[in-house]
């Protein structure tokens, strides 16, 4: 066949666990938009497999010896898609958009006296108190990743969604065939320059090799698993775990192991603590103590060695964290004593609003054990069961369960996103009003920033334990279980990053 009348290549397709919504990388957790966005930005720090942190964007930079002063120099040659030059101008305003948000982005900035530009390409961050994981911080893929953009798109309030995708990263958005529902849809950026060393995690060179990638929605998890075994998609972010074992015997696909603190997901249950029922502690430990993890684990039909029984922990079970401090109470579920504790609390048939996501793989089985669970209690319950995309938008309402409002809601959160204090969500959004439940414990605050500026890891640990252990008495919410959820793909793929996050560059297909 000639050049000329050569087949077009087919677009790289990978099929998304949830629908993406929010294109603003700080708008939201959802992961579907973290993904989205490591797509089109880059990141002036990156994560690599071995969870060292390694320049991305930055070619190097600097700490002074009293670890005050960090001064940081990006790669010559950066472009934004629109042509530009990447500025330091434009990485302090990204910072600052970000830092007025993220939970670990709001302790840097607290802890910081100055952020300002040396030249076009150099800016130094002069802190004002000790911050331990000034690094972390700029390389964290935790919940709301510091991406950076144009400062004219940066200096957008950090209240308010962006309305215009311009990056710096591997892929360029193709906002006139996005369709809601359907598909999202990149071609490469051939603006991107990539680092010279290979891909490694999130680090490293991130080159493109199919020139199309398509983020395509399939609720069904029959029909996707058929269509991945069929060729018609490439990837599947999570394989249905019903379609696992088929999966597992199919030449024609790869299943990952997913396994490492890592790469194992954390199932929790969100609660509203501005409003009843949940915000009477009493009730909150009342659920804590009747909830059973073995139980709500085993719903998901993983074989054993794919998950946690029992995890007491709120720092991942097998990561550098992880305490059973204050959970040893929970170990084992006592209903009795739950509903006398419920009783004891004051509860008097409030009505409990539990938003349910139908459409996660993940969430449908654990949430509706849960559910049950909650039932058991003998709360009053009101299940509303739609989409993620539906639930990610309900979950922002603050008022009354009359008024349009929630009680809880049954997520999934990444090993990444639990492993260190600084990121875990369960902590760093504890008085942060800025994810939705809304908890808030002042004990834990000083407690937190004393682990940021903690240099020594056995001490950090101690303040780990001690923020778990208060953290389990406030109830800031209720774990359901930890778990491996691999992904899948398609035999003929190379190059694939397994990292929780799916990855689009450094993947070929096999020549035949």
């Amino acid at each position: 066949m000639s050049a000329a009348h050569a087949q077009p290549e087919r677009p790289l397709r990978l099929v998304m666990n949830t629908e993406l919504q929010v294109l603003d990388p700080i708008m939201t957790t959802a992961f579907s938009t973290r993904t989205f966005s490591y797509m089109v930005f880059d990141t002036l720090v990156a994560v690599d497999s071995r969870g060292e942190m390694r320049p991305q964007m930055l070619d190097s930079w600097e700490i002074s010896t009293d670890r005050l002063t960090y001064t940081f120099r990006l790669r010559p040659g950066l472009e934004w898609s629109d042509g530009r030059p990447v500025t330091a101008e434009d990485c302090i305003a990204s910072l600052r958009r970000w830092g007025a948000r993220d939970g670990l982005g709001r302790q840097l900035m607290q802890a910081t006296k100055d952020l300002t530009a040396v030249d076009a390409s150099t800016f130094r961050l002069e802190l004002k108190e000790p911050f331990g994981q000034v690094i972390e911080a700029l390389g964290k893929t935790a919940m709301l990743v510091p991406f950076m953009m144009p400062a004219r798109i940066a200096n957008t309030p950090a209240t308010t969604q962006i309305t215009e995708i311009v990056g710096s990263g591997p892929y360029l958005f193709v906002r006139e065939e996005w369709r809601p529902g359907d598909r999202v849809v990149f071609r490469r950026n051939p603006r991107y320059r990539p680092r010279s060393e290979p891909a490694d995690g999130l680090a490293g060179g991130k080159v493109v090799h199919i020139e199309r990638v398509e983020f395509v929605s399939i609720p069904d998890a029959s029909t996707k698993v058929n269509a991945l075994l069929a060729g018609e998609v490439d990837l599947l972010e999570r394989a249905p775990p019903d379609f696992l074992a088929r999966l597992r015997r199919d030449r024609r696909v790869t299943v990952t192991e997913a396994r490492g603190a890592g790469l194992e997901l954390y199932g929790a249950l969100a609660l509203n603590h501005l409003q009843p029922p949940f915000n009477n502690i009493r009730i909150r430990q009342a659920l804590q103590l009747a909830l059973r993890q073995p139980e709500i684990v085993a719903a998901l039909g993983f074989p054993d060695n794919m998950v946690h029984q029992q995890c007491l922990t709120l720092f991942l079970c097998g990561g550098p964290y992880a305490t059973d401090a204050g959970g040893e109470r929970f170990a084992r579920e006592d209903l009795p004593r739950a509903r006398q504790m419920l009783q004891e609390a004051g509860y008097n048939n409030e009505r409990v609003v539990v938003l349910h996501a139908s459409d996660s793989a993940l969430i449908d089985p654990i949430g509706l054990v849960a559910i049950e669970q909650m039932r058991r209690l003998g709360l009053n319950l009101d299940v509303r069961i739609t989409d993620w995309a539906t639930v990610s938008q309900l979950r922002n309402q603050r008022g009354p369960t009359g008024e349009g409002g929630w009680s809880a809601l049954p997520l999934v959160w990444t090993g990444f996103d639990m492993a260190n204090p600084m990121t875990n969500p369960v902590i760093l959004y504890n008085c942060s009003d800025a994810f939705p439940g809304w908890w808030c414990d002042q004990r834990q605050v000083p407690l937190l920033r004393e682990f940021a500026a903690e240099p020594d890891m056995a001490r950090r640990r101690e303040l780990a334990a001690r923020i778990q252990e208060l953290a389990r008495e406030h109830v800031n919410l209720v774990t359901l279980g930890q778990f491996a959820s691999p992904a899948t793909y398609r035999a003929d793929l190379q190059g694939v990053i397994e990292m929780g996050v799916p990855v689009m560059w450094n993947i070929r297909r096999a020549q035949r």
